[in-house]
């Protein structure tokens, strides 16, 4: 067994570091762009009288970024070269990320948005396992560029974990398919384009087969964004979205025909293994700012760090980071050996123990940090209200524990699917 992580590993985090400090951090610094990272200015990033959606500005500070980072060869990092990345594995993506994150806020790594220097870009291989060569063309590079925006429309009002009751239905007609139905929570609605739809095109309730996948423009008639839904951590881009008697071409149909919930499957545990690593970033930089402050903090003539109340919880709390940081890694190292299906169990327990960390983390981060850790000058609740999200969003962690029993008790295939 060799526990070493690979040896170019350093020179890689090196090298990124030196990136963010020579192009990135200036920028943050630039024309008060700060203040989008002062959470006593949340008004900065959210456009309250529009819906609550992102402020231009903002968003024009993160594209920015972006084409820094994507000259510098380090937006589409785990992309494959053909479309202008670096083949970046999973093992490097999950050590890259947790890095990340480690180095707390910033516009290196944002929260809110998922918006990062090195971008996580899971339905990559989506559209090129599934995708014509006409559609890789019009939406891949679009993706990177920001010229072609596609939003996730999966969740519905009255399915969320189960998607194969999907009420969305699509119809035959002629050359065209005819939709009909309501999306909640479709991400990426308040500037996208186009908009992925999950509906059932075939099959009975409750079975995965018959769910197929439309690409569907976001100007279409009778497709309408209702209304943003607030979320705790905000500027918002979830929407509540209708679609009536909404047409489009058979060939806006992405993958087989029925295929469609095996298709999302595709990328689920890339992503839920790289959310695992933030979650272990995030932790350990709670877990250091509030070691840090225990040592300063002076109580009753002595160092908090002093009393074992504190020194009890942190030590726990640590010795959970550090276990779920390898099993993190070992998963990582497993998705860039195996089919993704055959360690599904494995990514589940990375994701959810590692969501709970976070939470756990900045949890005892403010109650560490006293009265000042409840406020707004410490980052320690907006990293809460954001990995809150995750014990719920990518499979919450009911459906994660699930699908380890699922294995445990043989109740669930393991097995990678028939080609």
């Amino acid at each position: 067994m060799d526990f070493q992580l690979p040896a170019h590993i350093p020179d890689l985090l090196r090298e990124l570091d030196e990136f963010i400090e020579r192009e990135i951090k200036p920028l943050e610094q630039e024309n008060d762009n700060i203040r989008f990272f002062d959470h006593r200015r949340e008004w900065a990033r959210t456009d309250f009288e529009n819906g609550g959606i992102p402020r231009k500005e903002w968003e024009e500070l993160l594209a920015e970024m972006r084409r820094r980072a994507d000259r510098a060869g380090w937006l589409r990092f785990a992309v494959p070269k053909k479309y202008g990345g670096r083949d970046g594995t999973n093992l490097e993506m999950a050590i890259i990320r947790e890095h990340l994150a480690k180095k707390g806020l910033g516009l290196h790594n944002d929260l809110q948005n998922e918006s990062s220097v090195v971008g996580n870009f899971p339905t990559v291989k989506m559209w090129e396992q599934f995708g014509t060569e006409e559609q890789k063309k019009e939406f891949l590079e679009g993706m990177f560029t920001g010229k072609t925006r596609v939003a996730f429309g999966l969740t519905e009002p009255n399915h969320g974990s189960d998607a194969s009751w999907l009420e969305t239905r699509a119809v035959r007609d002629g050359d065209e398919w005819v939709i009909n139905g309501k999306k909640r929570f479709n991400s990426g609605l308040h500037n996208a384009t186009h908009d992925l739809i999950f509906a059932r095109t075939s099959g009975e309730e409750g079975k995965p087969r018959g769910i197929s996948c439309f690409i569907v423009p976001t100007n279409a008639e009778g497709f309408s964004v209702d209304f943003m839904w607030w979320t705790m951590n905000m500027p918002t881009d979830h929407a509540e979205v209708t679609l009536k008697d909404v047409r489009v071409p058979a060939t806006a149909m992405l993958g087989k025909e029925g295929d469609g919930l095996a298709l999302a499957n595709t990328f689920v545990h890339e992503n839920r293994i790289r959310q695992a690593a933030s979650g272990v970033g995030a932790a350990q930089y709670c877990i250091d700012r509030a070691v840090e402050y225990a040592k300063q903090r002076v109580t009753f003539g002595q160092p908090l760090a002093t009393r074992q109340a504190i020194q009890w919880p942190l030590a726990e709390l640590q010795t959970e980071c550090e276990m779920v940081r390898w099993m993190v890694y070992r998963t990582a190292w497993l998705l860039d050996q195996q089919h993704h299906m055959e360690v599904s169990d494995k990514v589940a327990m990375c994701n959810y123990r590692a969501n709970r960390l976070a939470c756990n983390a900045a949890d005892l981060a403010i109650q560490v940090h006293g009265g000042i850790g409840y406020t707004r000058h410490m980052p320690f609740e907006h990293i809460y209200r954001h990995h809150r999200r995750y014990r719920i969003t990518e499979g919450s962690d009911e459906i994660q524990i699930r699908r380890i029993a699922q294995v445990m008790f043989g109740m669930g295939s393991s097995r990678r699917p028939a080609e």
